[in-house]
């Protein structure tokens, strides 16, 4: 029995440590990825401002500073429209391929009228004014991987290249072209004809020395073109007056009619050179001499046709919009005595587009 017990219980051991034999098995999935060719996003950011040229410096601003004086969307060679704005690629900030300003007949993505690039600057930060989303998410946090700021800067080319009514806007192009442009597109009117419309003559017939004469009224009219919005800001100069022929003339004791004695009477609108502290008792204004704008002497502040209502630097009264027109009527005050004809010399009306 201990013997029959001891062969079995080695055969069970050789059993137990006896290796037993599995089968394994596997597969494999290969993932298809398709990452979104993301179109860039612009916005428009901080100030978007206007700045003045160098040929011919207004009332307020000076070459390089900030045009205050333009109310319209109007601009003249030289000047400037200069905008910031932040883009954003997700398939990365490298492979934005462009960022450009754009001048055309329609808004939004207009590559073919592609008029200035963008230059990349180090600006980092996410500003409240770009108000950067993506749908409802609102982006607060700056990744130089996927962002970048460019400041854009137009120039009004000459006329022969830019007039007339243009949407302008900034667009930003990928390797893939695919591109977006900023909500904020402007429609400027560029290299506008700025012009005067004068309707009537200046003219005193059988004036008795020593007397007052006045004229008819004339007109005098912004004749910009009409939907450029042009405002004009106006003034008046003068030259002494003489005798073309060989009359003798003398007023009072001279050849020669001094300015000084012409006044003039403006209206328009609720305005009255009434109003303007320069006027006689009458409602007249006298006329400062020049023979140039600006010249020889600078107008601002001494020769606008109405110094009335001012506001900041300018007097309302004395600015028009396309269409619109002043009504002056001139009184002549006649020396005596006075002999001649005077048929040489000129009033100049001048208007300033702000």
């Amino acid at each position: 029995m201990n013997k029959i017990y001891s062969l079995l219980t080695m055969a069970l051991l050789v059993m137990s440590i006896a290796p037993v034999l599995a089968v394994s098995t596997g597969g494999d999935l290969t993932p298809d990825i398709n990452t979104e060719d993301f179109a860039p996003m612009v916005w428009a950011c901080d100030h978007r401002c206007v700045v003045d040229d160098a040929t011919e410096p207004g009332r307020v601003s000076d070459d390089g500073q900030f045009l205050v004086e333009r109310l319209g969307n109007y601009a003249f060679e030289g000047e400037q429209i200069k905008w910031t704005v932040l883009v954003m690629d997700k398939n990365g900030a490298e492979k934005i391929k462009d960022v450009f300003a754009t001048v055309g007949d329609v808004q939004g993505s207009n590559p073919e009228g592609i008029e200035v690039n963008c230059q990349r600057s180090t600006r980092t930060g996410i500003m409240d004014s770009c108000n950067a989303r993506i749908d409802e998410e609102k982006i607060t946090q700056f990744d130089s991987n996927t962002m970048a700021y460019y400041e854009c800067t137009l120039t009004v080319e000459t006329p022969e290249s830019m007039y007339g009514e243009f949407w302008t806007t900034v667009e930003a192009v990928d390797m893939d072209e695919l591109s977006g442009t900023m909500d904020e597109n402007e429609y400027w009117f560029l290299n506008p004809i700025i012009a005067l419309n004068i309707d009537g003559e200046l003219a005193f017939e059988n004036v008795r020395p020593g007397t007052s004469s006045y004229s008819d009224t004339i007109l005098v009219g912004n004749d910009a073109d009409s939907s450029s919005g042009v405002i004009l800001d106006m003034f008046i100069s003068g030259t002494d007056f003489y005798d073309s022929s060989s009359s003798g003339a003398m007023c009072p004791t001279t050849n020669q009619l001094s300015l000084d004695a012409f006044r003039y009477f403006a209206t328009q609108g609720a305005y009255s050179t009434r109003m303007d502290g320069r006027s006689d008792a009458e409602g007249y204004v006298p006329i400062e001499y020049g023979v140039g704008f600006n010249d020889p002497n600078p107008f601002y502040n001494n020769n606008e046709i109405m110094q009335v209502a001012k506001s900041g630097p300018y007097y309302m009264a004395n600015t028009i919009s396309p269409g619109a027109e002043m009504a002056l009527t001139f009184r002549l005050n006649l020396p005596e005595p006075c002999n001649g004809d005077f048929d040489t010399g000129k009033i100049s009306f001048w208007g300033e587009a702000i």
